[in-house]
């Protein structure tokens, strides 16, 4: 693996609600540098990065019904279409975890779809929170994500129990087979934790580490 190829499966993710401008322009910058697929910033950040990543040709990445995925279906359509509207090319939203939970899988499906139909064609990427969830909730989460459309399952919002896991992107893999991408997100933090997350099955990583894993897998190429 090169370190272009891996840095076009990072999402540059920062998240954290205190989160400046400026620290916006420096993640930017950093994934046009370094050329990583994506960018990924809280909604109200992403007119922001879209603009200073005119012509990159790196993506802007957003997050929907986060971190909790409980609002209303009404207020994630609302959300994708403002995020869309601004410039976001991919969208990552939150499972309605207590919904799933509750058994009410027509309603997380619908849930799921009405996001896809407001992106219009632009990637969305189902969080399901993993570490809430049994291998067998996983599997399910992952045919109402595909059923309903989605392109991507995703493992973590980074602020729930645990992040990724080797286990939990295996099933994910297996669940979807090879219609849909797999996103790992949540603590991967060296080059070695992101290439067993890929071995396991993901095509995209979630990280706000992207830098130093680049760096890690630099300094070995020498």
């Amino acid at each position: 693996m090169t370190v272009s190829n891996l840095a076009s499966m990072i999402d540059h993710t920062l998240l954290k609600p205190e989160a400046t401008a400026s620290d916006i322009d420096r993640l930017c910058r950093e994934a046009s540098e370094l050329g990583f697929g994506a960018v990924c910033v809280n909604p109200w950040w992403v007119f922001r990065a879209a603009e200073r990543l005119k012509g990159s040709g790196v993506r802007v990445c957003t997050v929907v019904g986060f971190p909790l995925g409980a609002t209303s279906t009404e207020a994630k359509e609302a959300e994708t279409k403002r995020a869309v509207a601004d410039g976001a090319s991919e969208i990552d939203m939150v499972m309605n975890i207590g919904a799933f939970k509750s058994g009410d899988r027509q309603g997380v499906e619908d849930d799921i779809r009405a996001v896809v139909r407001a992106a219009g064609g632009r990637t969305v990427k189902v969080i399901l929170e993993t570490g809430l969830l049994a291998e067998e909730e996983i599997r399910l989460a992952c045919e109402l994500a595909k059923a309903a459309g989605a392109h991507f399952v995703k493992t973590s919002t980074g602020f729930g129990p645990g992040g990724a896991t080797v286990e939990a992107v295996r099933i994910m893999r297996e669940a979807v087979g090879r219609e849909m991408g797999v996103k790992a997100s949540g603590g991967i933090r060296s080059l070695a934790a992101a290439k067993k997350m890929i071995a396991a099955g993901a095509n995209r990583i979630g990280t706000s580490s992207g830098v130093a894993i680049l760096e890690e897998l630099g300094n070995r190429e020498k």
